[in-house]
């Protein structure tokens, strides 16, 4: 087993993946940040959204994210975003950076709720 997931490991590096997709179950954390939008302020809030990840894309440790809308109009979370860090403190040394820096508009109404989890189970 052990020389598969080095196999798999060094295939993936060799197709540019950074070490931490290569490897996913023991280096990386998820960031789910659930999103009270109220209706009025969702294209604001994605716009938002996009502007953050544009910033976020270029930091050390980021390694992927996904916005999504529920289905529901009624939902409590309009939008749930998903993300892979390489680590914690890389989550945390980027988004510090990007409130000092990025200037992005504060949604009245808008309330984020960021937490950072690890996979425990797949």
């Amino acid at each position: 087993m052990k020389h598969l997931l080095a196999l798999i490991t060094a295939l993936s590096l060799s197709l540019g993946l950074s070490p931490a997709q290569a490897d996913e179950s023991t280096q990386n954390v998820v960031l789910i940040n659930t999103f009270t939008v109220p209706a009025d302020k969702l294209d604001e809030a994605i716009a938002m959204w996009d502007a953050a990840r544009e910033f976020l894309h270029t930091q050390p440790g980021y390694i992927s994210t996904k916005l999504h809308q529920s289905l529901s109009a009624d939902a409590q979370y309009q939008l749930i975003n998903v993300a892979q860090w390489e680590t914690p403190e890389a989550y945390q040394a980027a988004t510090a950076l990007m409130r000092e820096t990025a200037n992005l508009p504060r949604i009245e109404g808008v309330v984020p709720g960021p937490a950072l989890y690890n996979v425990i189970r797949d």
